[in-house]
Parts: C-alpha cells; sequence; structure tokens
C-alpha cells in the first residue's frame, strides 16, 4: 500500500485571456470546479497507472487528509470524486466546520500560467491524531509519501514511522520557497522531490546544480529528482552518483493547456516506476516516463486518461 499525506482543497479555476491588472474588472472566458490538493491530484493519476490493464503489480492507495464535517456537502462531493480506487477510510474530519480547504486559481491564455490563493480553517492534523492511522496503516504498508506541509509536524510524523516501521519508505515533496523546515524533511527521506521554484529562491540555477548540492546533505535518500520547466526533468542516485536529465515532453502541435498540478502528476509518475516497475526499469526510463505523464498532462484540461502514457511508452 501506498499511503499520501496532504491537504485536500476543492478547486474554483478561472481561465482569463490575461492577468488582469490591480481593481481591473476582466471577464473570464471559462470556470472549471474540481477537486484539488497536491496529494489528491498525484493519487488521480496514480490510481489510473496502477489499475492499468497491463500493470503487473496492483499497488493499494491510501489518503489521510482533514476534511470537514463528515456528512458535509464538501465531504461527500471529495469522497465522490475519486470514486473507490483510493482508500479515503482514514481520513480524519473537522465536524465543526462545513466548508473545506479551498483553491482559487486565475490560469491566464496569454502566457500558460497560474496564480494561485488558498483559503483553509480547518486545523492541521496532529501526531496524535497520525500515529494513531498510522498504525493502522503502517503494517499493511510499503511507502509513504507526504506533501511538504507544515515541516514541524510532518517531520515528527516521519521519526514515529522509522522508529515504528523502519521497513517503510518515505519519500517527500520539497515545494514551497521560504517555508522554513523543508531542508530538514528533505534529510529524513528516502526519495525527495524539489520544485524549481523552491531551487530557484535558494539560488540554484539549475536541476543539476541542485540536485548535487543537496546530495551532500541528504544522507538518507536514494534517489533526488527536481522538475525545471522547459529544461526537462532531472534525477539523481546520491549512492552511486547517477545523474540523468530528460528533455522536455512535446510532441507536434504540443501546446500547453493546462499546468495545474504537473508537478504533482510527474510525481505520480515516478512513485508508479519505483513501485510497480522497480529494477525492469532503470533511472532514465523511469524519469522519462515521470516526465511523459507529466508533458501529457499539461497539454490536456484536467486529469483523465493519462493512463494512455503506458501504451504509448517503450
Amino acid at each position: 500500500m501506498l499511503v499520501a499525506i496532504g491537504a485536500c482543497y476543492l478547486d474554483t479555476i478561472l481561465t482569463t485571456q490575461y492577468y488582469p491588472g490591480e481593481d481591473e474588472k476582466l471577464r473570464a472566458t471559462n470556470v472549471t470546479r474540481r477537486r484539488g490538493g497536491n496529494c489528491p491530484n498525484m493519487l488521480e493519476v496514480l490510481q489510473q497507472l496502477t489499475f492499468h490493464e497491463s500493470t503487473v503489480e496492483e499497488l493499494p492507495l491510501a489518503l489521510i487528509t482533514i476534511l470537514p464535517a463528515k456528512s458535509s456537502i464538501a465531504s461527500q462531493q471529495i469522497k465522490s470524486a475519486f470514486g473507490t480506487r483510493v482508500n479515503l477510510d482514514h481520513c480524519i474530519y473537522r465536524e465543526e466546520f462545513e466548508e473545506p480547504a479551498s483553491c482559487y486559481i486565475i490560469k491566464s491564455q496569454s502566457t500558460g500560467s497560474r496564480t494561485i490563493v488558498n483559503y483553509n480553517s480547518l486545523t492541521e492534523m496532529t501526531l496524535e491524531e497520525f500515529t494513531g492511522v498510522a498504525n493502522e496503516l503502517g503494517p499493511k504498508a510499503r511507502w509513504f509519501h507526504f506533501e511538504g506541509r507544515t515541516p514541524e509536524i510532518t517531520l515528527q510524523f516521519i521519526h514515529y514511522l522509522r522508529k515504528n516501521y523502519p521497513s517503510l519508505k518515505v519519500s517527500v515533496e520539497i515545494e514551497k520557497p521560504g517555508r522554513q523546515g523543508l531542508q530538514e524533511l528533505a534529510e529524513e527521506a528516502d526519495v525527495v522531490f524539489y520544485s524549481k521554484i523552491w531551487a530557484k529562491d535558494l539560488g540554484y540555477r539549475t536541476a543539476e546544480m541542485c540536485l548535487r548540492e543537496q546530495s551532500t546533505r541528504v544522507h538518507k535518500a536514494s534517489l533526488l529528482c527536481c522538475t525545471w520547466g522547459e529544461a526537462g526533468a532531472s534525477a539523481l542516485e546520491p549512492n552511486t552518483g547517477n545523474f540523468v536529465n530528460v528533455a522536455a515532453y512535446t510532441t507536434e502541435n504540443f501546446q500547453v493547456i493546462d499546468p495545474i498540478g504537473a508537478g504533482d502528476t510527474f510525481i505520480a509518475g515516478m512513485l508508479y516506476a519505483l513501485n510497480c516497475k522497480g529494477k525492469d526499469w532503470d533511472l532514465s526510463k523511469k524519469l522519462a516516463f515521470a516526465n511523459r505523464v507529466a508533458g501529457m498532462k499539461v497539454s490536456q484540461e484536467g486529469f483523465a486518461g493519462l493512463d494512455r502514457a503506458l501504451a504509448s511508452f517503450v
């Protein structure tokens, strides 16, 4: 079982021709509402890949997240958005709240980029809440993946897993610039996913520079990954020094349609490759696959049908 721990949002996405200036009125060309959040997005893609008919080994999936009241419309919408392929039995409900965490996104057609504003009044998961769930899932799980959120408490979660379930693999996403404690999280993980914006904020000019310098600090990690937009994606195995870079995925007449969740999709592709392909694929092939799935995501609205990456990948 692979268990993901992170926030779950309801997204409202406004598509505009360009970003409005301050105090400007602008009509949106489209509005979309869907379930979002880094780990939920990742699981939405991963469930497609792991349940694909050509997959030899099935990997059960579970999400641990904070939701409003169990009977609330928002919680019911979120649960129905996943269907039955992601186990939500261990989610934690805040019964005093009806509103979910919310994300408002303005997507510019002229630049292909997006601006995100989050709102979340739900109190964060406590160590006691996490350990209760971890004790239920730990004996059945092989992998725990953490969004790099509330690093101080997340670090306690990881320490608990290391002490009580030492055979588990742990991965973390290091994404938001300026968030204190992310470096300490990276130093406790087996696999680390770095974002371009975090790396650039620390002065790294390339993905390779980021990964090679980080490899001197993250002594428990067996794999480091970093996506770099148009420069593609890179991965480094600190124990061997094996470094791989793949170019950004593109096809004839490729267009950037919806970049929201591309990073989450990359992580899904890599976790699929690590857990389901193992030694059958070398690092270069694993990275190329994750990069392909993420590129396909960018060229379409939403996450549906991304398992077709398996059929087209050789």
